[in-house]
């Protein structure tokens, strides 16, 4: 990125030698993204994040349509980019919205999806792998049922790119959302992937120069788009022995807490699940105040954008857990940089939290 930032200046959509320069580094990382996904360099749209992808799916297609009032489906489990999107297309009277359960296991229910979908279905949005518990979606079942009824299918896969292989066009997924910082690139960087005919049916939601098929105007963020294509350039190449070392490193960490622990729940269909993600509940013990009491070790009691909320995890409700079950649930994420010391370390801490907090609030302390 240090290039890009400090000695190549100029704007990649200028036909000067320095907009050449910098546009032929964007393709560059074009081509790289695309072979995250499994798809052509030509579908890359960049974004400045996820989020902003999502609504670029979901708001472009909306715009786009031909009818009024067309109907799209998401799951009970998608980020907050997509659930809160959706709402307010619905909610101003754009939409047609319908939201479809999981099961007990946090994957989508491909039955109530079937029963669902019709032929005014416009787009179906269901994320790829769940960041608050790592269960992993139906995503060939999913995308076959969507197909044959005519709808767009869109996937969040900012969580799932980054360890485990994908291929848009073998799934077969119209459109797909991808973040940087998830795949230890830079942060404000992101992605919306999709095939021809998807990308067709979207309009743009940023309006401007025309940048990036027509669909995200503005000058690009040269540097964080080069840093995007060198981390998913690695994460190509490294995912699968990463994949097997970090599932190693979580078994690890929930065992040991099994065995120092009483009444340790994991959450979610283990069979079925990202191996960087474990996200268990400690009966008896208010999450919150265990993750306060986790230094130096960052955990979380749900997704990062809803941190600070004083309601439970809508997932983990989705999911059919009770309030109070919610609210004693904590998300542990491994990374590319976790250790087997910083397993036990985290174990350590984890058992001094949950005993203290426990005591406190049973009055034994």
């Amino acid at each position: 990125m240090v290039p890009a930032l400090m000695e190549r200046t100029g704007n990649a959509s200028s036909t000067h030698s320095f907009g050449q320069r910098q546009a032929a580094a964007v393709d560059d990382a074009r081509q790289a993204v695309a072979a995250l996904v499994g798809t052509a360099p030509s579908g890359v749209v960049f974004t400045s994040s996820a989020t902003e992808a999502n609504n670029l799916a979901l708001r472009g297609a909306v715009d786009a349509a031909p009818s009024n009032r067309p109907r799209i489906l998401v799951s009970a489990v998608e980020h907050a980019s997509v659930l809160r999107t959706a709402r307010w297309l619905a909610e101003r009277g754009l939409v047609q919205l319908d939201v479809v359960p999981v099961t007990r296991g946090g994957y989508v229910d491909l039955a109530a999806l079937e029963s669902l979908l019709g032929p005014d279905v416009l787009l179906v949005s269901v994320v790829a792998a769940n960041g608050e518990t790592g269960v992993l979606n139906p995503l060939r079942q999913i995308a076959e049922l969507v197909r044959s009824f005519g709808a767009l299918f869109h996937s969040d896969a900012t969580q799932m790119v980054g360890w485990m292989s994908m291929e848009m066009a073998m799934l077969p997924i119209d459109l797909v959302s991808l973040s940087g910082h998830k795949i230890c690139g830079p942060g404000g960087v992101g992605a919306l992937v999709g095939n021809r005919q998807a990308l067709r049916r979207l309009s743009p939601i940023v309006h401007g120069g025309g940048h990036e098929r027509g669909l995200r105007s503005g000058s690009l963020n040269v540097a964080g788009i080069v840093g995007l294509g060198a981390a998913a350039d690695i994460a190509v190449k490294e995912r699968t022995g990463e994949s097997e070392r970090v599932t190693q490193l979580r078994d690890r960490l929930v065992t040991s807490l099994e065995s120092r622990l009483h009444e340790v729940t994991q959450i979610g269909d283990v069979h079925r699940r990202l191996p960087n993600t474990a996200n268990v509940r400690f009966a008896g013990a208010d999450a919150d105040a265990v993750v306060v009491n986790l230094e130096p070790v960052a955990a979380s009691t749900g997704s990062a954008c809803s941190s600070g909320s004083i309601e439970p995890s809508e997932v983990l409700l989705a999911m059919g857990l009770s309030r109070e079950a919610a609210y004693e649930c904590v998300r542990f994420s491994l990374g590319r940089f976790t250790t087997e010391e910083d397993i036990d370390l985290a174990v350590d801490r984890a058992v001094a939290a949950v005993a203290r907090v426990r005591a406190m609030t049973s009055g034994d302390s």
